[in-house]
């Protein structure tokens, strides 16, 4: 967050927000972040994610750009990794698309759903970065 410091409020409204793309384990130990020593880094952080989140873009908006595109999103469990690029319109579906690195690379729709039952997490450290620079 650029303009102002983060609020506790501000942290839980956006761990609300972000309940739907991370996963429950992850969601207790960030709940107990904000509470803890390091609470001004998590609370900025959860702030920023959730905003980063609501503007990613929609459904085919990246179509075309291939390497180009941005991955928003890193997702990551036993040495595999999702590079989200572009999230579902209707946030009930909660589907995305992106780059897959599993025992090979494969472009494709992922579930957020799907990741979050498997205990996969999301990369708090992780900034917006071109296909082009992670392949």
């Amino acid at each position: 967050m650029t303009t102002t410091t983060a609020t506790a409020t501000d942290a839980i409204l956006a761990l609300k927000f972000l309940q739907s793309f991370i996963c429950p384990e992850q969601m207790i130990v960030l709940t107990q972040m904000i509470d803890g020593e390091e609470k001004e880094f998590f609370v900025e952080k959860l702030v920023e994610l959730a905003e980063r989140i609501k503007g990613m873009p929609k459904t085919y908006e990246t179509d075309g750009l291939g390497l180009e595109a941005v991955a928003y999103l890193h997702y990551f469990k036993n040495g595999f990794d999702w590079y989200i690029t572009e999230k579902d319109m209707e946030p009930e579906q909660l589907q995305a698309f992106g780059l897959v690195k599993m025992f090979e690379e494969e472009y494709g729709y992922i579930s957020i759903e799907e990741l979050k039952a498997a205990g996969v997490e999301i990369d708090l450290y992780f900034s917006p970065t071109a296909l082009k620079e992670l392949k």
